[in-house]
């Protein structure tokens, strides 16, 4: 089966529709060859919503919305600025997909260092804020430790919560690129720390695996600008939640990550 990229994404999207109304389980009393049924009605009812917002980007009006978010990224001076710029915008789809508000960034805006996450979550999505739920304070424990408390700005890849959680899409992640690019001119870093699969993928434009990336050192360079700096992908902190053990890993690039800051490394 050769599914396509919106297709994988709708299906994501409907079973983190399910997750979100509580369904725990998806087995019945006896197999049903459901290839020969048509669709009830509340299965077509989600198809249909999630299908007209879960499109590649592609197409003339997915381009107008990259074009847009690009002149008013651009139009921002300020990170204060941005953040209203992004609240502003309407073309990343996850807007019409349950978020209840943009989420765009939290921490020092003289930061020498940029954090960028994947995405926000339920507890984002409530407070307004980028990583303030378990994983959030997981972050923040692991900077203070590291000596990097008040040296950090934090964001994400997209600034909406993508349903159920799941990973934001490359293209969800494309069209919300302009503002993370424009954070990036703006407070040009000393470095850049990645934190997970999707935000690194994101951000240095590769397909290695962040198991692969972890620990490298990678340059991030615009393309218009000339603003660059050295990125460091590690492991997301949701993911030391599931797999405490891995947490060793994660110091050993915050050690080096702060060492390159301060010249020693």
């Amino acid at each position: 089966m050769n599914a396509q990229p919106h297709d994988i994404a709708a299906v994501e999207s409907l079973l983190a529709f399910w997750r979100d109304a509580g369904v725990d389980a998806c087995y019945g009393d006896a197999p049903v060859d459901h290839t020969h049924l048509a669709p009830p009605p509340a299965l077509k009812a989600v198809q249909k919503a999630t299908a007209s917002v879960v499109m590649p980007l592609a197409g003339p009006s997915a381009q107008d919305a990259l074009a847009e978010a690009r002149r008013l990224a651009a139009g921002a001076s300020t990170l204060q600025d941005l953040a209203a710029a992004v609240a502003a915008f309407e073309g990343c789809p996850l807007r019409g997909m349950g978020a209840s508000q943009s989420v765009f960034g939290r921490g020092n805006p003289n930061a020498p260092v940029m954090v960028i996450g994947e995405g926000p979550g339920a507890d984002e999505d409530r407070l307004g804020q980028p990583f303030v739920g378990r994983a959030g304070k997981l972050l923040d424990r692991m900077l203070a430790a590291a000596g990097l408390t008040d040296k950090v700005f934090i964001t994400n890849t997209v600034f909406w919560r993508p349903p159920g959680n799941r990973t934001p899409t490359p293209q969800e992640q494309a069209v919300c690129a302009p503002f993370v690019e424009r954070a990036f001119a703006l407070l040009q870093p000393k470095a850049v720390l990645l934190l997970g699969a999707a935000a690194a993928k994101s951000v240095l434009q590769t397909e290695d695996g962040i198991m692969k990336m972890r620990g490298q050192w990678r340059e991030w360079r615009l393309a218009e600008g000339g603003v660059s700096a050295p990125a460091l992908p590690t492991l997301h902190p949701a993911f030391l939640l599931r797999q405490p053990q891995a947490k060793r890993q994660v110091w050993a690039d915050l050690l080096a990550f702060a060492a390159k800051l301060d010249g020693s490394g």
